[in-house]
């Protein structure tokens, strides 16, 4: 006796399968693109508390709070990415913690 052959096989196999595999691919995408925004976030997170800590230490140390951004870099060790960020530090007084603002650059 001969077996009859399913037309489902042909179809898991000829549709189904790749349409599962595109959606996996697509959703595998979708996950990546959120970790990265989330890790883009964070980046910017860090970079405005280490340059406010940075801000506290020198006060604790100097009296003062840093003049300039220039001043926290020489001689605190501060790095940033300044094609990624923009860093906006206003300083109003020698007493008063600055107005720290961080910014991510646009392209």
């Amino acid at each position: 006796m001969k077996r009859r052959k399913k037309p489902w096989g042909a179809l898991l196999r000829g549709v189904l399968l790749p349409a599962v595999c595109i959606v996996v691919l697509v959703g595998f995408s979708t996950a990546l693109d959120s970790l990265n925004s989330g890790r883009d976030a964070e980046d910017l997170r860090q970079l405005e508390e280490t340059l406010r800590r940075s801000c506290a230490t020198c006060y604790a140390c100097e009296g003062i709070y840093p003049p300039n951004l220039e001043y926290l870099k020489e001689h605190y060790g501060i790095q940033i990415n300044e094609t990624r960020y923009d860093v906006h530090y206003d300083v109003f007084a020698d007493n008063l913690m600055p107005d720290i603002t961080v910014l991510v650059r646009t392209q």
